[in-house]
């Protein structure tokens, strides 16, 4: 049953995602950057909704008071990867638009990432990485400056659950040099969307939202380390059962 349902849901983004990436390539050119980017959260919403009636998955979330308040108020979100499911779950829950950084070939994914360029992101070529940081740092500075919070990944890649990917401090590096709070964030979704699996299955994935953590005056690798041991030390405590060492998981208020 759980096939059946994760080959419909898969099937209810595939019909969604090219009329909705048409109508945002038709509507850039007349609309601002912040109207596109909650054009395509609303994409993002169809997929996450179908995902909980059709495939049962639900999610809970702890610590929204912990964000940063005010239109201009800066924060970078350092995320937790197991699944794709943090990517697509994160700007519907955000006050904030968000800009990813990502690689740039994500840009020529048919559909998708058409309609992904077309949103004020940070795209970094891995093949000049001596200027990719500089261009990340440029593009943060203004991107925060206008209220849009920037969200990294500080795994790279996502992670099998139960397990800790090596922490790089791009996010941290980013923070120090901007001046911009750190929200550490931990992700139980590989309960239910593991890794490269097609298949999806009922239950509830718990999303940690941390307290801001400053970054003035601080090293990046010491701020990382800060960082890594609050998302680890978490999701112990989320996903007790990934975690043979774990204790016993306090009871989260549902969303």
């Amino acid at each position: 049953m759980a096939a059946l349902r994760s080959v419909i849901h898969g099937l209810w983004m595939l019909v969604t995602v090219v009329p909705w990436a048409i109508m945002m390539l038709l509507a850039s050119l007349g609309v601002s950057s912040v109207r596109m980017y909650w054009l395509a959260v609303g994409w993002l919403k169809l997929a996450i909704y179908g995902l909980r009636s059709l495939c049962g998955v639900r999610w809970r979330v702890t610590g929204m008071e912990n964000l940063p308040v005010g239109t201009t108020a800066p924060a970078i979100l350092l995320v937790k990867h197991q699944s794709t499911f943090e990517t697509f779950l994160m700007p519907m829950l955000m006050p904030h638009p968000l800009a990813f950084v990502f690689k740039r070939e994500l840009l020529y994914v048919p559909f998708f990432g058409w309609a992904m360029a077309r949103l004020d992101m940070i795209h970094i070529d891995r093949s000049q990485r001596a200027q990719a940081f500089n261009k990340v740092v440029a593009q943060g500075k203004r991107l925060l400056a206008q209220g849009v919070w920037i969200i990294m990944f500080p795994e790279g890649t996502r992670i099998p659950r139960g397990q800790a990917g090596n922490y790089k401090s791009g996010g941290t590096r980013l923070a120090v040099a901007t001046g911009a709070p750190v929200i550490p964030v931990a992700v139980s979704s590989a309960k239910v969307w593991p890794r490269k699996a097609f298949i999806k299955r009922p239950g509830v994935v718990d999303v940690v939202i941390g307290k801001p953590i400053p970054s003035v005056g601080r090293q990046p690798e010491e701020l990382m380390r800060e960082v890594q041991d609050w998302i680890e030390g978490e999701m112990r405590r989320i996903d007790p059962e990934a975690y043979p060492d774990a204790q016993a998981p306090e009871t989260a208020k549902r969303a």
